[in-house]
């Protein structure tokens, strides 16, 4: 029987790369999206299920954890990809704002996790994996709301670890570097108020180093490796970096005191 891989964001970027990925596999794969009726290619996939799922709506994580169940039998593996990143000044950041990117980063992972526990806890068996970012390591200026949100995500997959072992199941984070997605588009939102001029300068500086890092960031399929490699290499390893610039950064921040790394911070982005 092929086991199932369950995989939230998959309509583009890191997540709809592994779904096709893990089917090339031999996998069976729930696809969920919040618009599946737009999606035109994973649809035509053998053992593929779109499915609609927003991790801001509880309804409709535990719809899609029982299509998935209903479809293929059981699912093995929780891939909680749905995220984006919201950037800009705190002070400009509507609360509505701070609030959603917690609620979609954070608190709807954990609402994916809780549906489908009472489903691995009852197997016995089961992988959580939670992707993060490098951003979870490290920070870059005007990114309080993003890379909190990505801290939350390293801090409660580690902890979450030691009481899934009393239930046989593993959680790992995977933690990529600068990826080729969507990610600056539909992905980013980017908050500002131009009559605060004391921030401005800052923000030029930020857009500036971001068109050059981007430049060298690496394919979403390095994702999906690192991922399958997280699913299947039955090791008890808790966090996986993506990508040669997020191993860099890893070993830097290892190396570097606090003030040293975000010296060459601030070097980067010229502050």
């Amino acid at each position: 029987m092929n086991k199932t891989i369950f995989i939230t964001g998959a309509s583009s970027g890191i997540g709809k790369i592994t779904a096709k990925y893990f089917q090339e596999k031999g996998w069976n794969v729930v696809a969920t999206m919040r618009t599946p009726e737009k999606e035109e290619e994973l649809t035509l996939l053998d053992n593929v299920l779109v499915t609609r799922l927003d991790v801001r709506d509880p309804a409709s994580i535990k719809g899609a954890v029982s299509a998935g169940i209903e479809k293929f039998g059981k699912i093995d593996v929780l891939l909680n990809n749905a995220g984006y990143g919201a950037y800009g000044p705190l002070e400009a950041t509507p609360m509505e704002k701070i609030r959603r990117q917690f609620d979609v980063n954070v608190i709807g992972l954990m609402e994916t996790i809780k549906a489908v526990l009472p489903h691995f806890r009852i197997n016995k068996d089961g992988i959580i994996i939670n992707i993060s970012s490098i951003g979870g390591k490290m920070t870059f200026p005007l990114g309080s709301l993003y890379h909190g949100s990505k801290f939350a995500v390293e801090g409660l997959s580690e902890a979450l670890s030691f009481e899934m072992e009393a239930i046989g199941v593993k959680v790992k984070i995977v933690e990529p570097g600068m990826i080729k997605t969507d990610f600056g588009g539909r992905s980013f939102d980017f908050n500002n108020d131009e009559n605060m001029v004391e921030y401005q300068e800052t923000i030029s500086k930020l857009f500036a180093a971001f068109s050059v890092v981007t430049e060298t960031a690496s394919d979403p399929i390095v994702v999906a490796e690192v991922i399958y490699k997280a699913v299947t290499d039955g090791s008890d390893q808790l966090r996986y970096t993506a990508g040669e610039d997020a191993k860099a950064i890893v070993a830097q921040r290892k190396q570097l005191s606090d003030a040293e790394f975000i010296g060459g911070i601030k070097a980067q982005f010229g502050l």
